[in-house]
């Protein structure tokens, strides 16, 4: 097995945790924030018993607050514990911003065309267009919209492709870590009755996202990517975001699903349709052609 340093060879100076134990501290990451806000998210209303946020406060507060948390702890447990700098876990200096701009351009256009894809093959009618510029409640929210997803999206990749993938590629090695990491997020992503299509989706989705990281050696534009891409599918056209419903109206075209769940994904939205496991197909074949042309990773 070769052991390595994904994004920056600079070593620990202090304790990086046994490979197998990496996901289960990943776990607790998660967990942490989400056991800690349950509660108080219940009481408030933004949740329901089942966790499920309520209303446009609720769905704020359940991306905003727990994610928040998780990448603060992240962010800690790098710069305290395992005192490594932060362009190892793929938070490099230099052209952080332009990169990440333009991967939220590319989110933006990959979902779109996985939804203009399935309007195509039949799986969607539309029903009004751009009906958000005429409720200006309905745009601010987008807007807020925005900002909670740039913090989710971008902590997700922090935690999964940033700090997990690191750490497994430094215990085992790139592989191995790419796996495992696609397999925890998989977990993460699991609820009960899932059908095994959503589950293989979601694989791929990591498994696109941790490639696009290798072969850019940093994260930024994959979690500019996570950002367009779940922001978009929110709000532009009035269909769920893994399963969830933004509550606002169409920011350009609302679709109404016509036809089989296979084709339009259902109650989970486009992600769950054959058509998006196509495109992660097509990314993840694509981007480990480029990735053994170029012969970055060893």
């Amino acid at each position: 097995m070769k052991k390595t340093s994904l994004f920056s060879p600079e070593p620990a100076k202090g304790w990086i945790p046994w490979g197998a134990l990496a996901p289960f501290l990943l776990i607790f990451f998660v967990a942490a924030p989400v056991i800690l806000t349950d509660e108080p998210f219940i009481r408030w209303g933004f949740v329901d018993n089942r966790g499920d946020p309520i209303g446009a406060y609720g769905l704020y507060a359940f991306l905003l607050i727990p994610f928040a948390i998780t990448g603060a702890l992240v962010l800690a447990w790098v710069t305290f514990v395992e005192r490594r700098p932060l362009r190892t876990i793929g938070l490099t200096s230099s052209g952080g911003a332009m990169s990440f701009a333009r991967g939220i351009a590319i989110g933006i256009a990959t979902i779109g065309a996985v939804v203009a894809a399935i309007w195509a093959a039949g799986g969607y009618q539309p029903d009004g267009f751009a009906s958000a510029f005429f409720a200006p409640r309905d745009l601010i929210s987008i807007g807020i919209l925005f900002l909670c997803f740039a913090v989710q999206a971008s902590v997700e990749e922090i935690i999964f492709r940033g700090w997990l993938m690191s750490v497994l590629a430094r215990k085992f090695n790139v592989a191995l870590a790419v796996i495992l990491t696609c397999a925890a997020f998989t977990l993460l992503h699991y609820s009960r009755g899932q059908e095994p299509l959503i589950a293989a989706g979601v694989f791929l989705f990591s498994a696109f996202a941790c490639l696009w990281a290798l072969k850019a050696r940093n994260i930024w534009g994959v979690m500019g990517w996570h950002v367009g891409w779940n922001w978009l599918l929110a709000t532009g056209f009035d269909l769920p975001v893994t399963g969830f419903d933004a509550g606002v109206s169409a920011l350009l075209v609302k679709l109404v699903p016509h036809g089989p769940d296979l084709l339009t994904g259902g109650s989970q939205g486009p992600e769950g349709s054959v058509v998006c496991l196509t495109f992660f197909v097509g990314g993840v074949a694509t981007l480990l052609w480029r990735l053994r042309n170029s012969a970055e990773v060893g």
